[in-house]
């Protein structure tokens, strides 16, 4: 197979320029190339594919629906299949963290569920302000991106406002002697301080695009506190971080919040398939039929491996314990690595876990030398700064271990060649 640069592809395109292949087969952790190449997969479709490429289990559940000619497209027609993942969803998930949530189908990506809970929070509360954070990343539709801090993605809209939304301080911004939920609240209770009573405020547990940020549970705890009294919605986008890529299957797992509404997508369907809902309390509730509604709100075949995805690696705690372990291990590679270079450090929580390496250039030369000794791995962060490892979470130890040792070669490269501290150079090859 001979390798053909797009030509009627948009300019848009970003992933297949950092990692010039044509792919063509995937299982677990790993991808194969045209050429029958091997690389191991960190990028994961972005946290996509947290059980790796073509389980085995949920793609024979998919190939027999398929096969009995179960339904694939039903808009939010009631299906067996639909019927199976609400069942599994709220036996295996919601009931067992004592957690009361209605479940609402949004269209079928991340940022489409992040719209309709803004929207909805606006609806109920009858206020139009957002309160979103520095760094946030919540979506590139117009709602969601005017809550994104990134300007490369902000840019795009020309000159079309983004609006509706006040930008605070994330936990640790100002640096760690400033309480930013302080000075969040100082701003609220002030009546001439321009900030107007907000309908919600958005806010990831752990930062995903934004740079591998986590928030302390006490900053979270006074977050949500803070929006209870002031009559918002406390909207947690786990779009990212959810669905056991910090461990739990929720970000929030553990810092004694609990939030009005919470949008997943990415590994919801357990398969890379596309799908995104919101999670709302009951009360919110106040939808009229048909009123959000979206064509692919119901992808019935996402709804087959979602059901297979909770049933295998959600009916205990099994998985959650070997995210952690997994996160020790890569830890144990980043920790050595951070001290290579001053100012370098280790960003994350759970096998969300990245290596700020202080500059765009440096990352990438990172990134770069990792592909071409077999490793697919990202960057994040406000300069793309941070080499992010979001490895799936059933990778193998052996695995896990040989992606880390690539960075672990290429880091040490970098470090001892012109490129840190000089703004120049390239990574051996």
């Amino acid at each position: 197979m001979t390798i053909v640069e797009p030509t009627i592809e948009s300019e848009v395109r970003s992933y297949c320029r950092t990692f010039p292949t044509t792919f063509t087969s995937a299982r677990g952790s790993e991808l194969f190339d045209h050429t029958g190449r091997r690389y191991l997969d960190f990028l994961a479709g972005c946290s996509a594919l947290n059980y790796g490429h073509n389980d085995p289990d949920m793609a024979d559940a998919l190939v027999a629906h398929l096969t009995a000619g179960g339904i694939t497209h039903g808009l939010d027609l009631r299906t067996e299949a639909k019927d199976r993942f609400l069942d599994r969803i709220d036996r295996l998930i919601l009931r067992p963290r004592g957690l009361d949530y209605r479940v609402q189908f949004t269209g079928p990506t991340g940022t489409n569920a992040v719209e309709a809970a803004i929207k909805l929070a606006r609806k109920v509360t009858g206020r139009s302000t957002v309160v979103a954070f520095t760094n946030g990343f919540h979506g590139v539709t117009l709602g969601a991106l005017a809550a994104t801090g990134n300007s490369h993605h902000r840019g795009a809209s020309g000159p079309l406002p983004l609006s509706g939304v006040t930008r605070a301080f994330y936990d640790g911004y100002l640096g760690p002697d400033v309480d930013t939920a302080a000075v969040l609240e100082a701003v609220l209770d002030d009546p001439s301080s321009g900030f107007d009573p907000p309908a919600a405020f958005l806010v990831e547990v752990v930062q995903g695009e934004g740079g591998l940020n986590p928030a302390s549970a006490g900053w979270l705890r006074r977050i949500a506190d803070l929006a209870r009294r002031v009559g918002a919605l406390l909207i947690v986008d786990d779009i990212q971080a959810g669905c056991g890529r910090t461990g739990p299957f929720f970000s929030f797992e553990g810092t004694g919040v609990v939030p009005d509404l919470v949008t997943l997508s990415k590994s919801i369907s357990g398969f890379g398939l596309p799908m995104a809902l919101v999670l709302l309390r009951p009360e919110l509730d106040q939808w009229r039929p048909g009123e959000h509604n979206g064509t692919f709100r119901g992808n019935n075949l996402a709804f087959v491996t979602a059901a297979v995805a909770l049933e295998k690696f959600w009916s205990d705690d099994r998985l959650t314990l070997d995210v952690d372990r997994r996160a020790r291990l890569v830890r144990s590679v980043l920790e050595p690595l951070a001290g290579l270079v001053p100012g370098w450090r280790v960003k994350g929580r759970g096998l969300m876990a990245g290596l700020d390496v202080g500059t765009t250039e440096v990352a990438a030369a990172v990134t770069a030398g990792c592909f071409q000794r077999g490793l697919v791995i990202e960057t994040a962060g406000p300069r793309d700064q941070v080499v992010k490892v979001l490895a799936p979470l059933t990778t193998p130890d052996v695995q896990l271990a040989e992606g880390m040792s690539i960075v672990a070669e290429v880091v040490h490269r970098t470090a001892a060649g012109p490129l840190v501290g000089t703004g120049c150079g390239e990574v051996a090859a």
